[in-house]
């Protein structure tokens, strides 16, 4: 799939929704829903997925039209080990991390995934890295996201998978397990050891 259709097409998509927000008359509104067909056609086209299926993803929005929010912990242990959680979604690794929860700060949802994906309490450290997820080689996806990444240290806890995870462990930064790269990219991890291992505070951003 071009990453470069994909991103018109959601600003296609985008600027559908927000029409379909704020059209004053039918005319404007058929226009606006034809503009959304067109642009659901052409992602089914790009993506190469039954059109039903991606109907189901592009829910029509009820505000202005925003990135989805994916928030992260990013653990490091004594021996400089990783802590990573193994997805049933694809049976693959990433850090722990999900949708932002409305009602809780990032750094509440960075803790309470730690907890929930590995059975490990933590607290927030600092914030690592904002990622904008189009600019990164990762697999395409109908969402726009912005991905919040913190650096969290362990509190107490007992390592074992969340109900809806296949599996939670520690990992060395020369050894790391097959990656869900919908979620983290090996270079992202690489880029976050280094950011949380430095005195300078710095925060990477887009």
């Amino acid at each position: 799939m071009n990453s470069n259709q994909l991103n018109l097409i959601k600003r296609i998509n985008a600027i559908a929704d927000t029409g379909l927000l704020y059209a004053e008359g039918d005319y404007d509104r058929e226009r606006y829903e034809e503009l959304k067909g067109i642009g659901t056609e052409l992602m089914a086209q790009v993506a190469e997925k039954p059109l039903e299926v991606l109907k189901e993803f592009l829910i029509p929005s009820e505000s202005y039209p925003t990135p989805k929010l994916d928030i992260r912990g990013f653990v490091i242990n004594e021996k400089d080990e990783i802590l990573m959680a193994k997805e049933s979604v694809d049976s693959k690794w990433t850090i722990p991390g999900g949708w932002a929860d409305i009602g809780s700060t990032p750094s509440e949802v960075a803790i309470k995934e730690i907890w929930e994906e590995t059975g490990m309490k933590a607290e927030v450290v600092r914030l690592l890295a904002v990622y904008d997820k189009q600019v990164h080689p990762h697999p395409p996806e109908p969402y726009y996201l912005y991905k919040i990444i913190f650096h969290c240290q362990i509190t107490g806890g007992q390592l074992k998978p969340g109900f809806d995870m296949l599996g939670a462990d520690f990992f060395s930064l020369d050894n790391l397990p097959p990656l869900s790269e919908e979620r983290i990219l090996e270079f992202q991890i690489k880029q976050l050891f280094q950011l949380a291992k430095s005195k300078t505070n710095e925060v990477y951003f887009d």
